[in-house]
């Protein structure tokens, strides 16, 4: 038994759950995190919250929000280093709540989805 089973066991003991055979418990469980847990949806999930999860981001998005701004403007209006622009508008846009759009020299952001980004940040305010 490994020691996962046995802490299951020690589990089952208790009465935290019915159960036959730990073995058949623990497949179970692996299936259930196969259907419900998909790796490719939580990693989705995982740069779309990294990327609502910093301050800097908070307020490029509170920027975006206005209008469309291209990396010189949010420098400026944050106090921010290109390379640090940068860094953050990659997670914004890897989390799937910006885009870039390339014209000549410049990119120019905006919010991919305006809606909804306004919807979570109505919500995170609440």
């Amino acid at each position: 038994m490994t020691k996962t089973e046995a802490t299951l066991e020690n589990l089952a003991s208790r009465g935290k759950f019915n159960c036959l055979n730990v073995k058949d418990y623990a497949e179970q469980l692996r299936q259930l995190a196969e259907q419900k847990a998909d790796k490719g949806d939580a990693k989705k999930r995982g740069r779309f919250f990294k990327a609502l999860g910093d301050e800097t981001r908070q307020r490029i998005l509170g920027l975006l929000m206005d209008r469309e701004m291209c990396v010189c403007e949010m420098m400026t209006a944050l106090n921010m280093t290109q390379p640090t622009s940068s860094h953050h508008l990659k997670i914004l846009e890897d989390g799937g709540l910006i885009q870039g759009n390339k014209d000549g020299r410049w990119v120019f952001y905006s919010i991919r989805d305006r809606q909804r980004v306004s919807v979570l940040i109505d919500a995170a305010v609440e």
